[in-house]
């Protein structure tokens, strides 16, 4: 990889101490882990918009048709038209990033089940948008977005991983000169990713593809292809479909197999299906018998390294 990955992220994820109580929620994650393959942007929208730190805390309110967002303490004091200001104009120009990481149940930064206090502040639901987020899965529907929280689900981090490295080498592609054949033979590569994702949406994705002549405008083509390959990798990946494409593999090396390795291998596959061996395990099969019996289709699939393996994220499968 000659360049690293650019992904926002709430400020205080990263450790700076920029919270309301003065504090930060260091993500682990992205500081160890992730960092070494990304370069983060990071922002926080209160700072951003004047806001100290420490500060009162922030809350959302629902008034009649609409949110607003005013201080916890005072809610005379109202930062509604600041921030969406401050999120309209920052969030624009941000179309060159692969992901973002927000701060969970934040009133600016939460991706879902954020508080929302009714007027006069009794009640709260845990049904909103931080009011920053909302503006940014607005204008980059196609953008991967999670929150801290969930990235501590395995199967969630993965999926987040995945889009995210996906999204890099699509943008990767379109800088590079985008063509036709380049698009093609970029959703060639993530086939069988796409299958363990959703089979009837690849199916209509590849109908998508088969089409692309009919687009006056490459560009425009890329947009909504952008869009639809992001909604599909959304979809979690099942045990049961990464073992419809495990078997798919398998079939790739059925006349160089002995009777004793196919058992092997397909036993392996079972027991995956069965939750008793992680997904790691026959793909480490799968790609050592790639190794000796070289098939140029299968080389190029992402799907058997579409992220570092130093990332461990294939253990929660």
């Amino acid at each position: 990889m000659t360049k690293t990955i650019p992904i926002g992220i709430s400020a205080c994820l990263l450790g700076e101490n920029v919270r309301f109580d003065g504090g930060h929620k260091r993500l682990a994650f992205a500081v160890e882990q992730l960092a070494p393959y990304v370069r983060f942007e990071p922002i926080c929208p209160e700072m951003a918009i004047g806001l100290p730190t420490p500060r009162p805390a922030l809350r959302l309110v629902k008034m009649d048709d609409s949110i607003v967002m005013r201080f916890s303490n005072d809610e005379s004091i109202d930062v509604t038209e600041k921030m969406q200001s401050y999120a309209e104009k920052r969030v624009a120009p941000l179309t060159g990033l692969c992901g973002y990481i927000v701060c969970a149940k934040s009133p600016s930064c939460g991706m879902e089940r954020v508080r929302v206090y009714s007027a006069n502040g009794k009640d709260a639901k845990k049904a909103g948008i931080g009011m920053y987020t909302a503006e940014l899965m607005k204008q980059h529907p196609w953008l991967p977005v999670e929150e801290d929280g969930r990235l501590n689900d395995p199967v969630l981090r993965e999926n987040f991983v995945e889009r995210v490295f996906a999204l890099f080498e699509l943008n990767q592609l379109r800088e590079s000169g985008l063509t036709r054949g380049k698009l093609m033979a970029f959703h060639s590569r993530y086939k069988l990713i796409l299958l363990a994702h959703s089979q009837p949406e690849y199916r209509e994705l590849g109908r998508f593809v088969a089409a692309m002549a009919e687009w006056d405008s490459l560009e425009d083509y890329f947009t909504e292809y952008r869009l639809r390959l992001m909604n599909l990798l959304l979809h979690k990946a099942t045990r049961r479909n990464h073992t419809n494409v495990l078997m798919h593999v398998q079939g790739y090396f059925r006349k160089q197999l002995s009777s004793p390795q196919r058992q092997e291998l397909a036993g392996l596959i079972d027991r995956y299906r069965q939750g008793m061996q992680p997904l790691l395990a026959p793909i480490t099969l799968l790609k050592h018998y790639m190794s000796e019996y070289p098939d140029a289709y299968l080389a190029d699939q992402r799907y058997f390294e579409p992220y570092p393996e130093a990332l461990k994220l294939r253990y929660g499968h």
